[in-house]
């Protein structure tokens, strides 16, 4: 038996016996989980409907929908992801970009105006802390700045790879490591602001990370479609734009 289907095993069976709900379930890139908290309460107060936030990162997400994750709407931290499920019929509509995500080096122990990319490949630092490029995409973009600084040879085996971005904020923010590569959204928001320093990372060493999201597909009689539709429709309102900017995303 596949175990890592559990969860979403149980979670079918307790949906097959109850009567059907209007409560969707929002598969949550990592990096944009403080955002979708906000969203959440502005979407809810706004519609009177109730959703359920699932964070992972964007690759472990799409691995469980395609394994039959029973979720509505899929927020991830790039492009790659949703087009993925689109190709192969997960989607009847295109995924849409709703934000560009920013890179930061980030540390609870170096000062911000000593942090620098250069600093990472001296003995000054043992580890460096990044999300998994092969699941995450700001992980990705971390390793296209080391390479884009001749830094990626000297650094490779400093390298502490977190499953997303989030683990990779517990390794930064505990001290685990001396130093990593993050999104700003997560440095600025609540329960991480002023935990630590960091530098925004110059953006044009690192492909734009551009973010979209994807209406999953639905059955016409399901009770969840009508709701699935007006939060994807919101997650483009300027409600939304306005909350994504104040955690440092910017709007195409």
């Amino acid at each position: 038996m596949n175990f890592r289907r559990l969860p979403f095993l149980l979670l079918l069976i307790f949906t097959g016996c109850s009567e059907p709900s209007e409560k969707i379930i929002i598969a949550t890139a990592a990096n944009v989980q403080y955002v979708m908290k906000e969203i959440q309460r502005e979407f809810e107060k706004e519609s009177g409907k109730q959703i359920q936030i699932v964070v992972g990162s964007s690759g472990k997400l799409t691995t469980q929908i395609r394994e039959g994750a029973p979720f509505d709407v899929f927020v991830s931290a790039d492009t790659k992801y949703p087009q993925e499920i689109f190709d192969n019929g997960g989607s009847e509509d295109k995924p849409k970009v709703y934000a560009l995500g920013t890179l930061v080096l980030w540390s609870s122990t170096i000062p911000e105006n000593e942090l620098s990319l250069e600093m990472l490949a001296t003995d000054r630092l043992k580890k460096i802390a990044i999300p998994n490029p092969r699941t995450a995409p700001y992980g990705e973009a971390a390793v296209q700045v080391l390479k884009a600084r001749d830094l990626f040879e000297k650094t490779e085996k400093k390298l502490v790879f977190g499953e997303s971005i989030a683990q990779t904020a517990q390794y930064i923010t505990s001290g685990s490591v001396e130093a990593g590569f993050n999104a700003l959204s997560i440095v600025l928001s609540p329960e991480m602001k002023g935990k630590g320093h960091y530098i925004t990372v110059d953006s044009t060493l690192y492909k734009s990370i551009q973010q979209a999201a994807i209406l999953l597909k639905h059955s016409k009689d399901s009770p969840k479609k009508a709701t699935s539709e007006a939060f994807y429709k919101f997650l483009y309102s300027e409600k939304a734009k306005a909350i994504f900017r104040k955690y440092g995303y910017r709007n195409e």
